[in-house]
């Protein structure tokens, strides 16, 4: 008996004790996740369960109810607005029944008529809902307080025209209530946005951060709500006053590279929060407004795209995994409730609450923008802001992107400091977005963090800010540092590429050319560095989901044409496939070659031979990291990368071969796996991305070792696809071509259908395995548009399925 037999002997016996626990997979990844979405569903179904029966909601305690429900328009908007935030629409009943209520009310508090146009805009059913909507802004826009000290606020009831006392509080949820009212097209007038700011900017503490009633001026101390809130109202009244700025040359050509200050009021203050960040308690402020207080901190954090808010010493507080760990350890596990936890308005208002911060803040970040620069030796922060030189760009383009059909209805983006991050930071979103117009300086270390990042299946999107010849030779010459070899330099696209049809066709009707001029870099799968020499970024910085009057035909045209061009290459590199925010894709060390078996942990072989032999490579790695938590195997996540004719091959139980182009192996090469394979190894492989190229070649490989023995289909209800391996896999999700669409080869659509594999049987059990749709590159995260394949999740259980079938035979 061979040596690689007698590892096939031994193999099976070291994971028959733990085969029950690989029916139990994704635990260990899953853990976090699964509880936030418990908690979600728990706040949910609590919710549903309070809805009274003509449809709202109750603002008095469960024992109270019969007496004097005074706030019960604001507790059945908050209730419906938590509710739309979760998975449900307006087809379903409960949300059908809490409108229906909704729309038949007079609110006339400030808080009931904010928080009711915000919940009738997120039912996004405007030809029902704008006549009612514009009436409402035009009370909060008469109700400013429009002198004293409380000028540009609003009180708690808005029809005193303007001369009541202002209050904070009040005027933060008018202003949310105001943006949501512009965003669904109802128009608000410049003068009510310029007095809002106007106060949130005059009236900051000293410490940066903001008190209830009155701010600096009563030197009221600074507290966690109010400093959450006041950056909210920055972020919203820069974005509502773009109408206020000059957009274009007198030539018509757009105004981008004008000199751009830091906006040190938004920074004082999330340094502030920084500072004092706490999420047991509302920081500097009465600890009975804490659910209030985390339902603006999550607002701070959304809005103004920080995922840490960093305190002058450099700790970085995420605030969305602190939040969400403390919120779901004191949910009530029985009822969903959060008891006790400081907050007036009754039950429904105190699960609405945490269950927006929730949801919303688990949204996937779709772009990450990077932060980079010489710091400042003292506070090691980033001097100057040629980084963000466009501070709204990914903001507004990944606005406009969830409000495109197919795409999650609520995305996140966030800013991310290089000399902070760390590669799972880098890779909580698909993108990481660069941008400048100087030439990007980041030290070696940061270098090394960005080639790291691409080798782990992430992706890059270099923007030219002003067309500058410096940051163009910058970012050429920062592509050669992390990728020295000469063919890996980048190169422009061609019209052919799938990023000009992957959501916009973004090719000239008559002469077929590209729209835009992109340069790509290709690793890995795909094309994972895309740079444009054009100042894509300016345009996306000026879109707006609200018209601006007197905006001039051309600019939104030129403004159409770059978020176009944006949407593509976003949608090129993730074909609508997003992580939620707490799931943690796994990073694996750069490989070691070494040709040491590790004792008792499994390890595989990668198959080298001419060719494209290494077109996912942290594929495997990613499998055999994710066997390793799931089934609670003792895996090694080293791979081996070796030829055919490596005598070390015989040690290995499975081998792994893939790639996208034809190839062929010589004589010698396919007498060696002839004889890998028939000495009890099991050859398993896949066609990246289904490319037709490589799935022929491996077809004729199989015909010349295995001339009477063809590839054939693996039946449906054979053990490999059953929990008796692994993974019940009845219906798995399969990307393709779209066949309703004209442009199908560059139109996804995802289906459900039966797993298909294809195998190479001898004496009962399969020896090879092969499927022609794509495994790898869904494993390496880089399974763009034209990828034919699974999906991720789906990838993984068919690759785990293949290794623990290959080990249990």
């Amino acid at each position: 008996m061979s040596h690689l037999v007698l590892r096939r002997v031994v193999c099976p016996l070291c994971v028959v004790a733990v085969i029950i626990s690989t029916r139990q997979f994704l635990v260990a990844d899953d853990l976090t996740e699964k509880q936030v979405l418990g908690a979600i569903e728990k706040a949910k179904q609590l919710l549903l369960k309070l809805q009274q029966a003509d449809g709202s909601w109750s603002s008095v305690e469960v024992n109270q109810i019969g007496g004097n429900d005074t706030y019960v328009v604001g507790a059945t908007s908050v209730a419906l607005l938590a509710l739309l935030n979760t998975e449900m629409s307006v087809a379903d009943r409960e949300i059908q029944a809490g409108l229906k209520w909704l729309r038949q009310q007079e609110p006339t508090s400030t808080y009931e008529i904010s928080l009711m146009i915000q919940a009738l805009a997120a039912a996004k059913d405007g030809a029902v809902d704008t006549k009612r909507v514009a009436a409402l802004v035009r009370l909060l826009e008469e109700g400013q307080v429009r002198g004293g000290l409380g000028a540009g606020l609003w009180s708690y009831r808005p029809d005193m025209n303007g001369s009541g006392v202002g209050d904070p509080s009040n005027g933060q949820f008018a202003v949310l209530g105001l943006r949501d009212a512009q965003e669904m097209g109802v128009p608000v007038s410049l003068d009510t946005w310029r007095r809002a700011r106007h106060h949130w900017l005059t009236n900051h503490n000293p410490d940066g951060g903001w008190g209830y009633s009155g701010g600096g001026r009563t030197g009221r101390q600074s507290s966690g709500s109010m400093t959450s809130a006041g950056i909210a109202m920055l972020v919203i009244t820069e974005a509502m006053l773009k109408g206020d700025e000059r957009e274009t040359h007198l030539d018509g050509t757009p105004i981008c590279c004008s000199e751009r200050k830091p906006d040190k009021s938004l920074e004082t203050a999330c340094r502030w929060l920084g500072n004092n960040f706490a999420v047991r308690n509302n920081p500097g402020g009465e600890n009975r407004w804490l659910l209030y207080y985390l339902y603006g901190l999550e607002r701070a954090g959304r809005f103004s795209g920080r995922r840490f808010f960093v305190s002058s010493r450099g700790h970085q507080h995420d605030w969305y995994r602190e939040g969400a760990e403390y919120l779901v350890s004191q949910q009530d596990p029985i009822t969903g409730s959060w008891n006790g936890m400081g907050i007036p308005g009754g039950p429904a208002v105190a699960a609405s609450f945490p269950l927006i911060f929730l949801s919303k803040g688990l949204a996937p970040v779709l772009i990450n923008k990077l932060e980079y620069g010489r710091r400042d030796p003292k506070h090691k922060q980033v001097v100057g802001i040629d980084w963000n030189r466009h501070p709204d760009d990914a903001r507004n383009l990944t606005q406009l992107i969830s409000n495109l059909p197919k795409w999650p209805r609520l995305l996140n983006w966030q800013t991310i400091d290089a000399a902070n991050a760390t590669v799972n930071d880098l890779m909580q979103a698909p993108i990481l977005y660069i941008s400048g117009s100087e030439v990007p300086y980041l030290s070696m270390q940061e270098v090394g963090l960005l080639k790291e990042y691409v080798m782990q299946g992430g992706f890059i999107f270099a923007v030219n800010n002003c067309q500058s010849a410096r940051f163009d030779e910058g970012f050429r010459d920062l592509v050669r540092q992390m990728f020295p070899p000469s063919e890996n330099q980048l190169r422009k696209l061609t019209a052919a590429h799938p990023v000009f049809r992957s959501e916009f066709n973004l090719l000239d009707e008559t002469t077929g050319a590209p729209a835009a001029e992109l340069w790509g870099l290709d690793f890995g799968c795909r094309t994972s560095i895309i740079y444009t020499p054009e100042d894509l970024s300016c345009l996306w910085d000026k879109s707006t989901s609200f018209s601006i009057p007197g905006r001039s035909k051309p600019l939104l045209t030129m403004i159409a044409r770059a978020t176009r061009v944006g949407v593509n290459v976003v949608a090129y590199v993730t074909g609508r496939e997003l992580l939620d925010k707490m799931q943690r894709q796994e990073i694996l060390p750069v490989n070691e070659s070494t040709d040491r078996i590790e004792r008792d942990l499994l390890q595989i072989s990668k198959i080298r031979y001419e060719g494209d032999w290494d077109a996912a490579p942290k594929a495997l790695q990613n499998l055999l990291a994710a066997l390793n938590k799931t089934s609670q195997m003792a895996v090694s996540t080293r791979q081996r990368d070796m030829t055919l004719i490596d005598s070390n091959l015989f040690r290995y139980p499975i081998a792994y071969m893939h790639g996208r182009y034809d190839f062929a192996l010589g004589k010698n090469e396919q007498e060696k796996l002839r004889d890998y394979i028939t000495q009890g190894g099991v050859l398993f492989s896949d066609a990246c991305c289904g490319v037709a190229e490589y799935d022929r070649s491996f077809r004729r490989l199989m015909e010349q070792l295995f001339p009477d023995n063809p590839l054939k289909r693996i039946p449906v209800d054979h053990e490999i696809f059953t929990d008796k391996v692994g993974y019940e896999l009845k219906t798995v999700k399969l990307r393709g071509p779209d066949p309703k669409k004209s442009n199908a080869a560059t139109t996804v659509a995802i289906r459900d259908a039966e797993p298909f594999l294809e195998g190479i049987e001898v004496e009962g059990r399969f020896v090879v395995i092969y499927s022609k749709y794509d495994i790898s590159c869904a494993l390496h995260r880089q399974a763009d548009v034209p990828c034919i394949g699974y999906m991720y999740l789906d990838a993984v259980k068919i690759g785990a399925n293949v290794i623990l079938y290959a080990l249990l035979q």
